[in-house]
């Protein structure tokens, strides 16, 4: 058995500055020096070693295992997932199914402000439910460009857009790794992001317009705005606390498509917006700034596809959202692990480590069992509707595996990086690393629900991904919560909330924007745009945090409140 150490130097501040480094040499690769995400993740990761063997004490085997123990988590059930949504896109898009899907989207309505709010916001949201990491930043701001929409509207308006379905990403992939790292329940964590994001979900939408079209612009349609926001909202909320976090974006972003569609169909505004650079002909000049940024011009008619067409374009992502559906009821991940499922307890590591106070009140060992779900897990669900999507739209077994093995070649970095990620995470967690920062930041006192906030958003931005802060702060959010008196549960998930104001200022995001929208060489320019956007509204995240926290009756919204 060995014992956590979280003052190893004998002196807060300098065992604190220590403690920092792993995730300072993470942070300053991707947000100082550039480097690409994986070397910076595997630098990190070597940094957390070095602290915790040579600083913290940690028995070298025990610190290798939990690397390898966190490496695996991040490959399954997380990397699994990213690997089979990203094989149902290329399917989809090999077939040109996915150009037809834009079309059928754009095709709704000759308005821009309508345009924006279906495809930045509705449309959007479906596919960071669906693929996340970049993916929907990546379509929309495609589809913004192919619309007539100038190069720093589409980009910058599809970075706001992307802001309240970051946390249920890729299929809940953020919250999972929130509940790995911090051993929290997973449907308290994914019940409570649900109790604060909804609320950003009606205010999104509406901010997003008004930053392309004004104030006035954005009241003319504020009946659409409304019915987009408040039918993805309710759904948000409704499925993360009654179901659970992976299919809460997907369902939430049909319902909201579905619902604007339907309304566009017997509602129009008085003034129809046909010029992309933000500004109606008789309110010429009173646009928002991004919106006249660039030449936009007249109206721009998506093609039309026959109708069986479109069915089709949209039969694999319904397949995909009913068998993920299914997979994620309790009964069927139980009757699926009473097939197979496989545990590992991890040499070395399993009960073999010991939080000791002031972080618990006594000694608690901790557990480290790797679970191989392979049946059950999510990623397996996907992969499934993979194949039958694929068969669907005439695909042999042959064309599939080389797509497959494309698809593969296309994520290895980016599954490197996830296992990386996680194993830093890991590292931190099992060698207290991550106790001593919390002690550090729990001397914010009764402020702390305002920054633990902004430490997600923090996170976020510097890393390019909800799940690598949650990986890297969640545990730290948990303790210092503890320490407080407030609900671990809460703050938890405000690192994820929080961290979702984050992901429009990413180094990622903006890139990805950028080279969808051909608009190379100009990421400073987004970066100045949604700068002001993102710190706006984490401000107000972080003012909800302290409601839940201290203000009736929010606080009655808060999972295991003191």
């Amino acid at each position: 058995m060995w014992s956590q150490v979280y003052d190893p130097f004998g002196n807060a501040v300098i065992s604190t500055i220590v403690a920092a480094i792993p995730i300072v040499v993470l942070l300053a690769g991707i947000g100082v020096f550039h480097m690409k995400a994986h070397t910076a993740a595997l630098a990190g990761l070597a940094a957390a070693l070095l602290i915790a063997v040579f600083a913290h004490g940690m028995p070298a085997d025990k610190a290798g295992m939990t690397a390898l123990y966190g490496a695996a988590y991040g490959l399954l059930p997380i990397g699994w997932i990213i690997l089979n949504i990203i094989f149902l896109y290329q399917l989809t898009n090999e077939k040109g199914y996915f150009k037809i899907l834009q079309d059928s989207i754009a095709g709704i309505t000759d308005d821009r402000r309508l345009q924006l709010l279906l495809i930045a916001f509705s449309f959007g949201a479906f596919f960071e439910g669906a693929a996340g990491f970049g993916t929907p930043v990546a379509v929309t701001g495609a589809i913004l460009i192919g619309l007539g929409f100038s190069p720093l509207a589409a980009s910058g308006l599809s970075l706001i857009a992307n802001t309240a379905p970051v946390a249920f990403g890729a299929l809940g992939t953020p919250v999972i790794a929130l509940a790995a790292v911090t051993g929290l329940p997973l449907l308290d964590l994914s019940a409570m992001i649900g109790r604060q994001l909804p609320f950003f979900s009606i205010l999104v939408p509406f901010w997003l317009i008004a930053a392309f079209a004004g104030f006035r612009g954005m009241a003319q349609i504020w009946p659409a705005i409304l019915i987009a926001g408040v039918t993805f909202a309710i759904p948000q909320y409704l499925v993360s606390n009654y179901h659970g976090p992976w299919l809460v974006d997907v369902v939430a972003a049909i319902a909201s498509i579905l619902a604007l569609t339907l309304f566009l169909r017997v509602w129009k505004p008085r003034q129809i917006w046909t010029s992309a650079d933000g500004a109606a002909p008789a309110l010429a000049g009173g646009g928002g700034s991004i919106g006249r940024a660039g030449g936009g011009g007249g109206a721009h008619v998506a093609p039309t596809h026959p109708r069986g067409d479109v069915v089709k374009a949209w039969i694999p992502w319904l397949i995909l959202s009913v068998v993920v559906f299914c997979w994620g009821i309790p009964q069927v991940k139980a009757f699926l692990d009473g097939i197979s499922i496989l545990k590992f307890p991890v040499a070395h590591v399993d009960q073999l480590i010991q939080r000791v106070p002031p972080v618990v009140p006594a000694p608690k060992p901790e557990a480290a069992v790797y679970n191989l779900n392979w049946l059950s897990a999510t990623g397996s669900g996907i992969f499934l509707s993979s194949i039958i999507a694929g068969f669907v739209m005439g695909f042999s077994p042959l064309a599939m595996l080389k797509t497959y093995w494309k698809t593969l070649v296309l994520v290895r970095f980016s599954l490197l990086t996830i296992a990386a990620m996680l194993s830093l995470g890991f590292v931190t967690r099992y060698s207290g690393v991550d106790a001593t920062l919390g002690l550090a930041f729990a001397q914010t006192g009764w402020l702390y629900p305002f920054f633990g906030t902004f430490l997600g958003w923090l996170g976020v931005a510097l890393t390019g991904s909800d799940t690598s802060s949650n990986v890297l702060f969640g545990s730290l959010q948990k303790i210092s919560a503890e320490q407080l008196g407030l609900s671990p549960t809460l703050m938890a998930a405000a690192n994820s909330s929080g961290g979702v104001m984050g992901k429009m200022i990413d180094a990622q995001s903006i890139v990805v924007a950028s080279t969808a929208t051909r608009w190379y060489g100009h990421e400073g320019d987004i970066l100045r745009y949604v700068f002001l956007h993102s710190l706006a509204l984490a401000s107000l995240m972080g003012l909800l945090i302290m409601a839940q926290a201290y203000l009736p009756p929010f606080t009655h919204m808060v999972i295991g409140a003191p």
